[in-house]
C-alpha cells in the first residue's frame, strides 16, 4: 500500500522504522511539524521525525496546518491508500480523514478506550496501573474514539518510568501497526467499536504539574516521580534555600513527621516525611547542576535531619 506517515516524536520514529521494514508497503511521504525554537538560544530545530525521515532518505513535508487547502492538495497528489498518524501533534479534520480510500489510522499508547488524550503513558503510571499497551484505531473526528483495529498489551514494571515504558510501547506500537496494515491490505481487519462508557482520560501535562505536594502519601508521590520522568519532572524547593531540586528516583519507606521534613540521612540519600509514610530520595538534580545520587546531594549541601523541603 501507498502510505503517508504523519508524526513528530521519538515514538513515531519507532513506528516509521517498523513500516520501513515492510517490503509490501511504500512510504511515499512523511509529514511532520515545522522546526521549532529550542534550547537557551531558541535555535530552530527539526522534529525527531524530520531527522529520522531524512536519515532514511524519505521525502519530508512540514506543515503549519495539515488541514489547509495547500496541504490537502499536496497529499492528494500522491494518491495514498492510507494515512498513518502517530504522535503528530495536529488534529486532522474531515477533509484529510476522508482523503485516502482506506482512511486514516492512528497508534495510541494505551489500551483504548482507557486513557484517551495527550499523556496516556504518564497517566497510566500515575494511576498505579500494572498493564497498559498500544492500540491502532481507524480515525474519526472524535479524539481517540475511532474503531479499534488492533491492540497489544504491555506490562508496567515496578521500576518503570514514563521514559522506559515509552520505549517499550513504541516498539510494540510499530509491531501492531505493521500487523494491522498487512491485514488491511488483505481485507481481513476487524473493526471493534469502543465503549465510551469505559473511557478514561489522560489530559496534557504542564510543567507545574511536577511540583511535589508533600502532604500526599509516599506511595502517590513515588508514582508521580516515575510518571513524570523525564517530563515534566518532579521538583520541590530545596531545604537549604538554594532554588528548586528535581527528584528523579525514589523509594517508599516507613516514617512519620511534618510533610517535607528530613527524617534521617543515610548513605543512599535523605528520607523525607510525607502525608503518609516517607520517601527516600535516591537520585536528584539541584538547580543548575547535573543529576546525582542522593548521598552526593546530602554531602554537597550539608543537609541534616529537621530541615524541610517545600
Amino acid at each position: 500500500m501507498r502510505i503517508i506517515f504523519m508524526g513528530s516524536s521519538d515514538f513515531s520514529c519507532r513506528c516509521l522504522d517498523a513500516l520501513a521494514r515492510c517490503s509490501n508497503h511504500l512510504i511515499c511521504l512523511v509529514v511532520t511539524q515545522p522546526d521549532k525554537p529550542k534550547g537557551r538560544h531558541l535555535v530552530p530545530s527539526p522534529s525527531a521525525m524530520r531527522k529520522k525521515a531524512e536519515e532514511m532518505g524519505l521525502p519530508v513535508m512540514t506543515a503549519e496546518d495539515v488541514n489547509s487547502s495547500e496541504s490537502e492538495a499536496a497529499l492528494a497528489s500522491l494518491k495514498p491508500d492510507v494515512i498513518v498518524v502517530v504522535a503528530f501533534g495536529q488534529i486532522l479534520k474531515k477533509n484529510i480523514l476522508t482523503l485516502p480510500p482506506r482512511g486514516c489510522v492512528n497508534v495510541h499508547a494505551s489500551l483504548l478506550p482507557r486513557y484517551r488524550g495527550a499523556a496516556p503513558i504518564q497517566w497510566a503510571i500515575l494511576k498505579g496501573e500494572k498493564v497498559t499497551g498500544v492500540t491502532v484505531i481507524s480515525m474519526n473526528e472524535r479524539l481517540d474514539a475511532g474503531d479499534i483495529l488492533g491492540q497489544k498489551q504491555v506490562d508496567i514494571e515496578e521500576d518503570d518510568t514514563a521514559g522506559t515504558l515509552h520505549d517499550r510501547l513504541a516498539t510494540a506500537g510499530g509491531e501492531i501497526l505493521a500487523h494491522v496494515l498487512d491485514g488491511m491490505e488483505k481485507g481481513n481487519v476487524l473493526h471493534q467499536k469502543q465503549d465510551d462508557a469505559l473511557a478514561t482520560f489522560a489530559p496534557k501535562l504542564r510543567r507545574e504539574d511536577g511540583r511535589i505536594e508533600w502532604g500526599l502519601s509516599a506511595a502517590d508521590l513515588h508514582l508521580r516521580v516515575r510518571a513524570f520522568n523525564p517530563w515534566p519532572g518532579c521538583f520541590a524547593a530545596a531545604p537549604d534555600g538554594e532554588g528548586n531540586v528535581k527528584i528523579w528516583r525514589t523509594r517508599t519507606e516507613a516514617g512519620t513527621g511534618q510533610p517535607g521534613e528530613i527524617l534521617e540521612i543515610s548513605d543512599e540519600g535523605p528520607l523525607v516525611a510525607t502525608g503518609d509514610g516517607a520517601l527516600r530520595l535516591l537520585e536528584v538534580q539541584p538547580e543548575g547542576k547535573k543529576r546525582m545520587d542522593g548521598a552526593s546531594y546530602v554531602r554537597g549541601r550539608r543537609l541534616a535531619a529537621g530541615m524541610r523541603f517545600r
